[in-house]
C-alpha cells in the first residue's frame, strides 16, 4: 500500500510509489526535471489489499506494547493502535520503502539474464456486470448470488495504516444499537441485504442509498488485457493478497484447459472503485478489509468467475455482450468545499513578496522561505509547479527542483479569512549531491482580485548560497509597496 504517509499528513504526496518513481525516473534520465524526461516508471498496484508498508508492526502509541491481534486495539480502542517504519517518522519511512521498491526494480529492469520475450498477439476484452446479483456457482453444487453494496462496522475502525474514529473495532460481526440508530437515519437495510451480507453487521446500507445520487456502483466493468502470453486481470477494487492468489489461479487452470500457457497478472485498482475483495474466509472475520468488501462474501467468488469466462471467450477468439455501463453522473457531482472570493496582501506588502529570506546553507541542510500568496486552489497548477528551487550559472537561472520533488515541501495557511490573506511556506532539504553555488526560491501562483479576477503572480527570493562560494551576492529585502498603491490596487 502507498500508506507510508499516515493520515496525520496534510500534503499531497505520491507515497512509497511516486518517490519510487521519481527515483527510477531521475536515474535514467539525470539532466531532466522530475516528471518531465522521456523515461517514465510506474510502481502499479496489485493485489495489495493487505499489504502494509509499515514494517515495525502496529504497536500501542501510548505504551509500545504490542496492540490486540484479534481487534488491533489498545485498551478496546483502535486510535492509539498505529503501524509505522522502518524510519523514525512517515517522510523516512517513505524514503526508504521506495528506495527499496526502486533498487529492487531497478536491479530486474538492467539484468535481463533470463527474460523472456512477449510475442504474439494483443487483445482486450470487456464487459458491464451487475455485481449486486451475480450468481455464483458453490463447488457444493448450489448457486448463491452477491449483494447490494453495504459496508461493515469495521469498515469505521479503519486500518493499522490509519485507525478510525469513535468505538468502532475490527472483527466486529454484531451490530451497536446506538450505530444502527443513527446509520437507520439514513435508510435501514433491508432483511434480505442483512441476511445476503451475513456475517457482516451493516453500518451503511450504501446499495440503497439513492440521494442525490447512488453511493456506489452496482454496474461494475471487468477487464482483461493481452499482451502476448501475459494476462492484465484489470479489477476494480483491492484484492487481498490470498484473494489475488486465488483469482490468478482461476484464470490460469481456465487459459491451461485450452492449451495456452499463460501468466496472469492483477492490476488493481482499475477503471472503477469498488473498495476491498476478501476471501469467503477472510469475510467471516469481518476486519477492515472484509467489512469494506462490498458485495457480501461471495465477492471473490464472482470475480473468479467472470474473469475465468472472459479468459475462456478472449482465448477461443469470442465476442461477450457489452453489459449495462453505468449513469454518467460527472455533471452530477456535489462539493461542500466553497469557493475561493477574493485574495489579498497584509497592508505594505505585494502578493508574491518573500517575508522570510533563505539562508545559506550546506547539503543537507534545510532551506526555509516564506510568501504572501494567493489561494492555490485558484489554480491547481497541473503540468506546472508551485515551487521552484534555482541555481544560478552563468547568468541564468537553472530550475534545479520543483513542487513534485521529494527534498521540496510548501505549506500553505490562510492568515486571515476575512480579509483573504495567506502565505506559503516553501522548505528545500539541500540533497547531498548539491552543486556549490547561488541559489534562489521561486513561488509563483495565481490571486483572485474581488473585480479582475484571477490574475497569475510571481515571487523571488533573495540568493543565497549552497556550499562554500567564494562571491557573496547582496541580499535583496523583502518588497513594500506604497499604501496609497496598494488601495488602488485592491479595487482597479
Amino acid at each position: 500500500h502507498p500508506t507510508s504517509m499516515n493520515n496525520t499528513n496534510h500534503l499531497i504526496s505520491g507515497d512509497n510509489k511516486g518517490a519510487a518513481s521519481q527515483l527510477f525516473e531521475r536515474s535514467m534520465d539525470p539532466e531532466y526535471i522530475t516528471g518531465q524526461g522521456p523515461f517514465v516508471a510506474a510502481f502499479a498496484s496489485t493485489n495489495l489489499g493487505d499489504v502494509s508498508p509499515n514494517i515495525k508492526g502496529p504497536r500501542c502509541m501510548d505504551t509500545g506494547l504490542e496492540c490486540d491481534k484479534e481487534h488491533s486495539t489498545c485498551d478496546g480502542r483502535t486510535q492509539m493502535c498505529v503501524a509505522s517504519g522502518p524510519g523514525k517518522d512517515m517522510f523516512e519511512s517513505t524514503k526508504i520503502i521506495a528506495e527499496r521498491q526502486f533498487e529492487a526494480s531497478k536491479t530486474a529492469f538492467m539484468n535481463t539474464d533470463g527474460y523472456e520475450k512477449l510475442s504474439g498477439s494483443v487483445e482486450f476484452i470487456h464487459q458491464w456486470v451487475d455485481m449486486t446479483q451475480y450468481p455464483v456457482d458453490l463447488m457444493n453444487g448450489t448457486v448463491v448470488t452477491t449483494c447490494k453494496a453495504a459496508m461493515g462496522y469495521s469498515f469505521a475502525a479503519g486500518t493499522t495504516d490509519g485507525p478510525g474514529e469513535f468505538d468502532f473495532t475490527q472483527g466486529t460481526i454484531t451490530g451497536n444499537p446506538f450505530w444502527d440508530f443513527v446509520s437507520g437515519i439514513l435508510k435501514d437495510p433491508s432483511p434480505e441485504t442483512e441476511a445476503c451480507h451475513a456475517p457482516k453487521p451493516i453500518l451503511l446500507d450504501t446499495g440503497e442509498y439513492t440521494i442525490p445520487y447512488a453511493w456506489h456502483p452496482s454496474q461494475v466493468d471487468t477487464q482483461i488485457i493481452k499482451i502476448g502470453k501475459m494476462l492484465l486481470l484489470a479489477v476494480p477494487g483491492e484484492f487481498t493478497t490470498m484473494s489475488g492468489r486465488r483469482l490468478r489461479e482461476s484464470v490460469k487452470s481456465v487459459a491451461a484447459s485450452l492449451g495456452h500457457d499463460i501468466v496472469p497478472v492483477v492490476a488493481g485498482l482499475s477503471n472503477t472503485y469498488t473498495h476491498y475483495v476478501a476471501t469467503f474466509e477472510e469475510y467471516q472475520k469481518q476486519r477492515y478489509e472484509a467489512a469494506s468488501t462490498l458485495y457480501g462474501p461471495h465477492t471473490l467468488g464472482a470475480y473468479q468467475q467472470q474473469f475465468s469466462y472472459l479468459a475462456d471467450a478472449m482465448l477461443n477468439g469470442l465476442d461477450v455482450p457489452a453489459g449495462n455501463p453505468p449513469e454518467d453522473l460527472l455533471g452530477n457531482q456535489i462539493s461542500f468545499i466553497p469557493g475561493v472570493v477574493f485574495d489579498q496582501a497584509p497592508a505594505g506588502y505585494s502578493i508574491g513578496d518573500c517575508v522570510q529570506q533563505p539562508a545559506n546553507a550546506m547539503p543537507e541542510d534545510t532551506v526555509v522561505a516564506t510568501f504572501i500568496s494567493g489561494h492555490l486552489r485558484n489554480n491547481l497548477m497541473l503540468e506546472d509547479t508551485f515551487l521552484k528551487v534555482e541555481q544560478e550559472e552563468d547568468g541564468e537561472w537553472i530550475t534545479m527542483a520543483v513542487d513534485s520533488d521529494w527534498e521540496t515541501r510548501l505549506h500553505w495557511k490562510r492568515t486571515n479569512v476575512l480579509l483573504g490573506e495567506s502565505e506559503v511556506t516553501v522548505m528545500w532539504e539541500v540533497p547531498p549531491d548539491t552543486p556549490n553555488g547561488n541559489y534562489r526560491i521561486l513561488h509563483q501562483g495565481y490571486y483572485k482580485h474581488i473585480l479582475r479576477g484571477l490574475t497569475p503572480y510571481q515571487g523571488v527570493s533573495q540568493i543565497f548560497t549552497v556550499g562554500i562560494v567564494d562571491s557573496k551576492r547582496p541580499r535583496k529585502p523583502a518588497q513594500k509597496v506604497n499604501l496609497v498603491e496598494k488601495f488602488w490596487s485592491l479595487i482597479m
